[in-house]
């Protein structure tokens, strides 16, 4: 018997260690001496995601850097220590442990202006990005960038793992007229792309045109501080770093995948998509839904690599707090196999047919304006709302990804 305890402890410790081999770019900027910004006055983009796998913050780490003097800090949406809820206006301040100046980027302004940006040699980026294109996180690198580029400001991008991993492209990219702060680029809806990756592809194919995608494009001087270890085909559990959630409602690495195969769908705000409760991003229910039928007609589509069972609950909070919600939970049984933006889709179908009356698509256009945004185009729901079917819609979510991929593919920095 201890034979068999002992060889078990000896897997574990070892699929640890496999699984315990990536360093992100703090930790290998932190190897290296932190060579780039020795002698250098430092700003730092970052917010709780930045951390090492012994969880220190990065502002901690470069504050306590020989030669590196940091001096300014700059909060994005939710803030530099993650104490601004979802949407909520981040203020100029002063961080209470260092006592460095703390800009904001998600108040009046979300662009550096000159002023913040005074006496800055290098500016740095770490935050854990989640591979979706609506994220804000991107679009504020962009932005630095941007304000960078016009200074003469170098940019350090400490790159990090894309939890969706660095294989799945989907939806398609964004149209003229319908860029904005949640659709900043022109790239798919999930681009399969480290930070770092994608810093450098907007940064030499000419996509930061700014937060309307109207203006001049401009180049930095970039760097990129690789991952060592991490590899396209791992999910952020391959990784062996700890997730800390880089906004109140990505508490897991599993829900950063969940976020672009629901969040569509919640902006349109009749279905709740487990937002107020203790699933965000993983259900579809609502008080007037008969949970057992929807089950059924989803089962009956046969989608790949996606299962789905029923739900009951009552959110905690929002507009749906305190109701008993009856719908559908989803798991990805075959993530490669899985078009995970489109399990969204296929329940508003699955709604549509069974409550035709409930079609999320009648009445002004000005309702829509936040789901043109994320899609970035109002094509899908021009179409979707004809029919509610996929199938309208598939082919323009599609037909850019073949494309994508081979031009993302001349900046890729892992195999």
């Amino acid at each position: 018997m201890k034979k068999y305890c002992l060889l078990s402890v000896l897997l574990a410790v070892l699929s640890w260690t496999a699984a315990a081999q990536v360093r992100p770019g703090i930790e290998v900027l932190e190897s290296r001496g932190f060579i780039g910004l020795r002698g250098k006055r430092v700003g730092l983009v970052t917010n709780p995601s930045g951390v090492d796998r012994n969880l220190r913050s990065t502002i901690d780490i470069l504050f306590e850097a020989p030669d590196v003097e940091l001096v300014a800090l700059y909060g994005p949406e939710h803030g530099v220590r993650g104490d601004a809820y979802a949407g909520d206006h981040v203020t100029d301040s002063k961080d209470p442990k260092t006592g460095l100046p703390v800009h904001s980027l998600y108040g009046a302004t979300r662009e550096p202006t000159p002023a913040m940006l005074e006496g800055i040699d290098v500016m740095v980026y770490d935050i854990q990005d989640v591979g979706t294109r609506s994220y804000t996180f991107i679009s504020t690198l962009g932005l630095v960038m941007r304000a960078c580029a016009r200074k003469g400001i170098q940019v350090m991008v400490l790159d990090r793992p894309n939890p969706l991993g660095g294989l799945k492209m989907e939806g398609g990219y964004v149209e003229p007229g319908f860029f904005s702060f949640v659709s900043q680029f022109r790239i798919p809806y999930v681009y399969g792309l480290t930070v770092g990756e994608l810093a450098t592809l907007i940064n030499e194919e000419g996509l930061n045109r700014g937060q309307k995608g109207n203006e001049e494009a401009l180049t930095c001087d970039l760097i990129v501080v690789p991952m060592q270890g991490w590899h396209r085909e791992m999910l952020y559990q391959d990784t062996g770093l700890p997730w800390i959630l880089p906004s109140p409602n990505i508490p897991y690495a599993q829900t950063a995948i969940d976020y672009p195969s629901a969040g569509l769908c919640g902006e349109l705000g009749y279905i709740n998509i487990g937002v107020g409760y203790t699933l965000p991003f993983e259900t579809f229910a609502a008080q007037w839904i008969d949970a057992g039928k929807l089950l059924e007609k989803l089962e009956s589509y046969h989608l790949p690599g996606v299962a789905f069972r029923e739900i009951h609950y009552k959110p905690i909070s929002g507009g749906s707090a305190g109701k008993l919600l009856h719908g559908v939970q989803y798991h990805y049984t075959d993530y490669e196999a899985a078009q995970i933006t489109l399990t969204q889709f296929y329940v508003m179908q699955a709604v549509g047919e069974l409550y035709p009356d409930r079609n999320p698509f009648k009445g002004a256009a000005s309702k829509y304006e936040m789901f043109h945004k994320v899609c970035g185009t109002d094509y899908v729901r021009i179409q979707f709302a004809k029919r509610q079917k996929v199938e309208d819609i598939i082919d323009w979510w599609s037909k850019d990804i073949d494309g994508f991929r081979t031009l993302a593919q001349r900046y890729y920095l892992y195999d």
